[in-house]
């Protein structure tokens, strides 16, 4: 983790919205070299270089610690935002057999058409959310209040630019409402997108990845700081080519600043599980970021 370089957003009490590149344990503020993610994206549409770019940046900048960061959004602290600025963010569904079978599981009419997708060459693709509405690291995350079932969906993410070039990876959380997708599929939207329903990691980890990489993908929830669910799954599991997924986001679409996708989960926590307000919600992707978030209702 110590040679990993990412870039990222933060809160300063007094400047504001700022960029930072995160190498080692220290965030170097580079918003003067790099003053948004949307620039970042647009340079690496021209240059292959831009981990050179981000090194550079961070030679001559102001440096915190990165555990200075670690406090819930404040107007008097330091803090991580979400790292994304206008893009919209994608999902990708059933990219994992085990997520085919809880759909199916859960699904009030047998879930034939999970099973169809899980073995069509077309992908499912959905939309999450709007940049600005996603939550970052030590935010909060909601579960609907007119819902019973409610989980997390920890999920590896691509941030693509325009060009859908893979240029980057962050932990994403596609929060969902079981009971409403499995009620008809075709209220997933309502089960998907909602208000605080879509969160992104600490940063951007940049320069190393341009496909699914080998890695583990962790989740666990505690509640009343104990333990109540944990697993670990790697994305060799993936059922999906990244080529695939990128073929079908691209096609009849305009990413104009770019775009992210969450690439699937393949960690369903069992049928009698559901999230409770006060929950924590943690996902770990080794090599990649982290994301904390504690649950509302909303």
């Amino acid at each position: 983790m110590d040679d990993q370089i990412s870039i990222l957003k933060f809160g300063h009490p007094e400047l504001g919205v700022r960029v930072g590149v995160h190498k080692g344990d220290n965030i170097y503020d580079v918003t003067e070299r790099i003053p948004s993610i949307t620039h970042w994206l647009e340079y690496t549409l021209t240059n292959d270089d831009d981990l050179e770019m981000l090194i550079e940046a961070s030679e001559s900048s102001a440096v915190f610690s990165a555990s200075d960061l670690e406090y819930k959004p404040s107007s008097k602290k330091l803090h991580w935002l979400a790292p994304i600025d206008h893009q919209d963010v994608w999902a990708s569904g059933v990219t994992y057999q085990i997520s085919r079978n809880a759909r199916q599981e859960e699904s009030k009419d047998g879930g034939d058409v999970y099973q169809r997708v899980f073995s069509s060459i077309r992908p499912e693709l959905f939309y999450k959310s709007k940049g600005k509405e996603v939550m970052g690291h030590l935010d909060q995350v909601g579960i609907r209040n007119d819902t019973t079932w409610n989980v997390p969906e920890p999920e590896l993410c691509f941030v693509i630019n325009r060009n859908m070039k893979i240029v980057g990876l962050t932990a994403g959380n596609d929060m969902s409402s079981r009971d409403i997708e499995g009620e008809n599929p075709l209220y997933l939207p309502q089960a998907k997108n909602y208000l605080k329903s879509c969160a992104l990691g600490k940063e951007i980890s940049v320069g190393r990845h341009a496909d699914f990489p080998t890695t583990n993908v962790g989740l666990t929830i505690q509640r009343g700081g104990q333990i109540v669910f944990e697993e670990i799954i790697s994305t060799k599991r993936i059922a999906r080519k990244a080529s695939n997924l990128l073929d079908f986001l691209g096609r009849s679409q305009n990413h104009e600043p770019g775009v992210f996708l969450m690439t699937g989960t393949g960690i369903v926590p069992p049928s009698d599980f559901t999230l409770a307000e006060g929950d924590t919600v943690t996902i770990e992707i080794d090599e990649v970021t982290s994301l904390k978030n504690e649950v509302v209702i909303v």
